[in-house]
This record gives C-alpha cells, structure tokens and sequence, in this order.
C-alpha cells in the first residue's frame, strides 16, 4: 500500500511514517515509480508503536522489543511482561523524584540553598 493510505489507515503523517522508516522500525519496498509500498501488516504495527509511545515507551525500546514480541508465542503474555517492567522502572523514578523533592524542600527558605543541608541535632 502507498505511504498516503497507510496514513490514513493509521492516523499518522506521512512524514511521522517517513520519520519511522528513517529510524528502522517500518521498512517499506520501492515501485518501480519510486513510491513507498508498505505490506499490510504495517497497519497494526503503526498502531501497536503510537500506542508504545503513549504508554511511555521510547522508539528505541520499541525497536529492541518488536522482534521479540513477533517471535513471542504468546504475545500478549509478552507484552504484559513488558508493561510490567515498564511499571518498575516507572515506580523507581517516581522514587528518585520523591527523595529529589524532599532534597529541594529541605533547602527552601536556608540562607544558602546550594550548600548541603546540616542534620539538626534533636
């Protein structure tokens, strides 16, 4: 199929499909005229990245995993397994922002918020 059905299909700009093709997650094949000809299968994948991306995951993490999940035999076990992990590595930022903040907070309003803060003795 041309790159404007696919778009259409897919809610995506023929330029976010280009972008993707330069970074190697759809591969399309050339007509003899030189339009793009993407495989029909590339609809459910488009579908599949921009729902990744919303989820959080980067381009790069959606590359590294997509062969595994076609290969996967249970896909959707895959996948879960992957939004699972995803959630850990959510949880441990949440963490690091939490403890970021009580740094911050504990510098507001000292005379000197740069400087490292001094344990009070009780």
């Amino acid at each position: 199929m041309l790159i404007g059905e696919l778009a259409a299909r897919t809610g995506l700009s023929r330029d976010a499909i280009r972008f993707y093709e330069r970074n190697g997650l759809v591969t399309g094949g050339r007509l003899p005229s030189g339009y793009r000809d993407f495989a029909p299968e590339t609809v459910p994948w488009l579908l599949y990245v921009r729902t990744a991306q919303t989820l959080g995951f980067s381009l790069a993490e959606i590359a590294r995993h997509g062969d595994e999940l076609r290969d996967a035999p249970d896909q959707a076990e895959a996948l879960s397994a992957l939004l699972a992990e995803k959630i850990r590595v959510i949880d441990a930022r949440m963490a690091e922002l939490a403890a970021l903040r009580a740094e911050l907070d504990a510098r507001v309003g000292t005379r000197c918020p740069l400087r490292a803060v001094e344990a009070v003795s009780p």
